[in-house]
C-alpha cells in the first residue's frame, strides 16, 4: 500500500465541456485547449513526457509511451466552483447549487450586516475582484465603507485597504457575515480581500482568507486523519474543507510558493496525503481574461515538474487534476463548466488509459483504496488500473 499520496490540483484548469455545460452558459469552453491555442509562448514539454496529449480534446498530438496514466472527469454536483469541485474529489457530491447573487444581495441581509459591523458597504454587484478595488477603491478610502461584491459563484467577498481597514477588522467582518449566511440565506464562502496601495495602483495582498461551510459529509480527509495519516494542506485546501480532516496547514503567497512548499513536505518522513490547491490559475489569470498569464503559470509549473518528481520516493503517487474551468477566453469573466485532467504518476506504477470516469469523486476513492482505508465517499477507484 502506499504511504505517500501527493494531490494536486491546478485551480480551474479544466480540459472540456461536458455535457450540460451549456445549462451553465459554458457551451463550447475549454480551458486548457484555448489557452494553448491562443499563446505561442506556453511550454508543456514535462506535461506531455506524462502523456498529456492523450486527452483527446487537448488536440495535441498522442504520446505512444505516457510516463503518468491520463484520463478525465465529470462532475456529478450541481455547480462549477471551488466548493463544489473540491468535496466531490473529496468524495462528496452536491446535489442543490449553493444558491448565488447575480443581483447583489438582498437589503435585509445588507441592513443586518451594516448594522451588525457598524460601516456601510458599496458596490454589492457581481465583480471582478481586481476591477472592483480600481472602480471603488478610492471611495472605499475617502469614506471607509467597505467594498462588497460576488460572482457567479456562491461567495460573500468583502474588500478593504489595509490601511483603512486593518486585516484583523476585516477578519472579524468576514466571521459576523459568516454566522448570518446559513439557512435559506446559505452562502458557499465568505472571502476577505484586503488590498494596499496607492489610486491606479491597488493591489491586493495574500492576507485573504476564506470562511466556507462545514462539508455536509464525511470526506476522504476525515477518513484518512481518523486512521492516523498526515493531512498536509497546501495553499487554500484548509480553509475549503474549513479544517475538517486536515492535520497541518501551510499558506501560500503564489503558485511557485505553493509548488515549493509541495516538494518541502516530500522532503519529509510524513505518512498521508499532501493536498495542495494552486490557485493563481483561477484568480490570477482565469478570473482576469489573462490568457498568456495563464500560458505562463502553466509553462512555470511544467518547469516543477521534473523536481516534484526528482523528489517522489518509490511507492509515492503523484495525482494533478482541477476543481472546474475558467476559460479566460470567454467573454464573461466567472468559472466554466468542465471536465478535470487526471494524471496519475508513481515511480512503480504503470501507464494507462483511465478513461472518462464518471465522477471527480474517483480521485478520493482511489487515494483511500491505495491505503487500504474502507470508507463510504462517492467514487469508483482506479487503484488497479495503475498498480503494476
Amino acid at each position: 500500500m502506499s504511504r505517500r499520496v501527493i494531490l494536486i490540483v491546478l485551480d480551474s484548469l479544466g480540459v472540456g465541456e461536458m455535457h450540460d455545460s451549456s445549462n451553465y452558459g459554458d457551451k463550447g469552453c475549454n480551458t486548457f485547449r484555448h489557452i494553448i491555442e491562443n499563446s505561442n509562448k506556453i511550454v508543456l514539454d514535462n506535461f506531455k513526457k506524462l502523456g498529456i496529449g492523450n486527452i483527446k480534446s487537448l488536440n495535441l498530438n498522442p504520446c505512444e509511451n505516457p510516463l503518468a496514466s491520463i484520463g478525465v472527469c465529470n462532475e456529478l454536483s450541481q455547480g462549477k466552483d471551488t466548493i463544489t469541485g473540491h468535496l466531490e474529489i473529496a468524495g462528496v457530491i452536491t446535489k442543490t447549487p449553493l444558491q448565488t447573487f447575480p443581483n447583489g444581495f438582498p437589503k435585509d441581509i445588507i441592513d443586518e450586516f451594516e448594522s451588525k459591523i457598524g460601516i456601510k458597504v458599496i458596490g454589492n454587484c457581481v465583480a471582478s475582484g481586481t476591477e472592483i478595488i480600481e472602480r471603488l477603491g478610492k471611495e472605499h478610502m475617502e469614506t471607509g465603507n467597505v467594498i462588497l461584491y460576488t460572482s457567479a459563484d456562491s461567495v460573500f467577498q468583502i474588500a478593504a485597504h489595509e490601511e483603512i481597514v486593518s486585516v484583523d477588522e476585516l477578519y472579524k467582518m468576514c466571521e459576523i457575515a459568516r454566522e448570518m449566511l446559513v439557512g435559506d440565506r446559505l452562502v458557499g464562502r465568505v472571502i476577505s480581500r484586503p488590498f494596499v496601495g496607492k489610486v491606479g495602483e491597488f493591489k491586493r495582498t495574500s492576507n485573504r482568507r476564506d470562511y466556507a461551510i462545514d462539508p455536509p459529509g464525511k470526506t476522504m480527509l476525515d477518513y484518512l486523519k481518523e486512521n492516523g495519516k498526515d493531512v498536509v494542506s497546501i495553499g487554500k485546501i484548509y480553509d475549503i474543507f474549513n479544517g475538517f480532516g486536515i492535520t497541518e496547514k501551510i499558506k501560500t503567497v503564489s503558485n511557485l510558493d505553493g509548488i515549493d512548499k509541495t516538494i518541502e513536505v516530500m522532503k519529509r518522513d510524513f505518512n498521508g496525503l499532501v493536498f495542495t490547491n494552486l490557485v493563481d490559475f483561477d484568480m490570477m489569470y482565469g478570473h482576469r481574461n489573462d490568457v498568456n498569464g495563464y500560458a505562463n503559470a502553466i509553462s512555470e509549473f511544467d518547469s516543477k515538474i521534473p523536481e516534484i518528481i526528482d523528489n517522489m520516493r518509490e511507492d509515492d503517487v503523484l495525482i494533478l487534476t482541477a476543481d472546474h474551468g475558467c476559460d479566460p477566453t470567454t467573454p464573461g469573466t466567472d468559472h466554466t463548466r468542465e471536465q478535470i485532467p487526471l494524471i496519475v504518476y508513481g515511480k512503480n506504477l504503470k501507464s494507462s488509459d483511465l478513461g472518462v470516469r464518471d465522477s471527480f469523486g474517483d480521485i478520493g476513492k482511489t487515494v483511500l483504496d491505495l491505503f487500504g482505508i474502507e470508507n463510504d465517499i462517492y467514487g469508483t477507484s482506479f487503484k488497479n488500473n495503475i498498480l503494476g
